[in-house]
């Protein structure tokens, strides 16, 4: 099964008052860490300030492996950015891709329905 997370983030302004120069350095880690999980966990990250109120920035995630995808967070939890107050999770929206196929098959004895995707 697919594991599909929307990590809503909030930027802090004191990030913002941070050269661009030093938002890298200190991102640095985070990157190192997403590098690191690349094989099991598939990260985009998306800026949103600029079309929603709710957040500043979002993360999406997709895995099959949920430790990986725990032990991601864990790592990202304790890098400067984090950790230093300049980003915050606001909160976390988790769906299984097609999991009503797996219910269906694996649950209900039905076969595999052709049409879905």
């Amino acid at each position: 099964m697919t594991f599909c997370f929307v990590v809503l983030l909030e930027v802090d302004a004191s990030w913002l008052a941070l050269s661009r120069e030093e938002r890298r350095a200190n991102a640095a880690g985070m990157y190192a860490a997403v590098a690191r999980s690349a094989g099991k966990v598939q990260v985009r990250y998306f800026d949103a300030d600029a079309f929603s109120g709710a957040c500043t920035d979002f993360v999406v995630c997709l895995t099959d492996d949920l430790c990986a995808y725990h032990s991601l967070w864990e790592e990202l939890k304790d890098s400067k950015p984090f950790a230093g107050g300049y980003l915050r999770i606001k909160d976390v929206v988790c769906g299984i891709e097609n999991a009503f196929q797996a219910y269906e098959t694996e649950v209900l004895g039905m076969e595999r329905d052709a049409q879905s995707v």
